[in-house]
């Protein structure tokens, strides 16, 4: 009989993955996803919106300080001037979008300064809070050199935590704040939004309110819309708490984030401008 062909050879099984190794595996995967979301954070807060000098100027806005040099749109008022406001925009669009604080303000005797950002409209340059909050210091540089008077910083949404950065670190050039649909810290916001990410540790950009303007010692009002479901007022609230005198907490009723401006009047701004540029208490001895 012929002889039996022998036996193939089996390799040895691969062990079993141990639980050790699996957790492992979800930890990297974890981490991995975090990165992937701390990279691409930009794509989730910043929305900005190409366009020329030209497509942005219209009637009774003009490039800022000039076409060549463009950092927002100037508007002035009728007739004298007051203060210079300069407005820190929400993050979607483009400055020019926001023309309606020129015809809420100008007509009160202010100046309407709308700052644009960098990477934003027809400028370059880098999306993010260190870019933003340097470039609007110098743009608040260029405005104390330019004009005389009072200068009242307005930021909405995403330019209220600009404004609330630049206004501690230029502390001396601002009379006043107002801030519009803010938040306290951006981690509380994310983490409202996003419950399952980690916002502490991902977020790049803290745009953390209450830290900056701790001891501003300056007027600052905060404007929380009632039915707002993107900056829910309880952030705006927990902000306003937060502040030293002198401050002013106003609840613009039935508005929603973005139709805010529609629920309030020439006698709404009368009233934060006069709160904004009223002289401080007299020091008694």
């Amino acid at each position: 009989m012929p002889a039996s062909a022998p036996a193939a050879a089996t390799a040895p099984s691969a062990p079993p993955r141990t639980a050790r190794a699996r957790r492992w595996g979800w930890l990297a995967a974890a981490v991995a996803g975090l990165a992937a979301i701390a990279m691409l954070q930009d794509h989730f807060l910043y929305f900005p919106e190409r366009a020329s000098v030209d497509d942005m100027v219209s009637s009774g806005l003009r490039a800022w300080p000039g076409p060549d040099d463009f950092r927002g749109l100037v508007a002035e008022p009728p007739g004298p001037v007051r203060a210079t406001a300069m407005v820190f925009h929400g993050n979607a669009g483009h400055a020019g979008h926001r023309d309606y604080y020129a015809s809420a303000l100008a007509p009160l005797g202010i100046r309407v300064i709308l700052a644009e950002y960098p990477g934003y409209g027809p400028r370059t340059g880098t999306l993010g809070e260190r870019s933003f909050v340097a470039d609007a210091e110098r743009s608040i540089a260029l405005a104390r050199r330019q004009y005389d008077g009072p200068l009242l910083l307005i930021g909405e949404s995403l330019g209220a935590g600009v404004a609330a950065a630049a206004a501690a670190r230029q502390r001396e050039h601002v009379a006043g704040v107002l801030l519009i649909t803010p938040w306290d810290r951006l981690s509380h916001l994310a983490a409202h939004h996003y419950p399952w990410l980690p916002a502490g540790w991902v977020l790049r950009d803290r745009y953390d309110s209450v830290a900056n303007l701790a001891g501003f010692g300056r007027p600052v009002m905060v404007a929380v819309a009632e039915r707002d479901t993107i900056v829910p007022a309880r952030y705006g609230e927990a902000l306003h708490a937060s502040l030293g005198e002198p401050r002013r907490l106003t609840v613009i009723e039935g508005a929603g984030h973005n139709d805010w401006i529609r629920h309030v009047d020439r006698a709404w701004w009368q009233d934060a401008t006069a709160f904004l540029l009223a002289p401080p208490p007299t020091q008694t001895k």
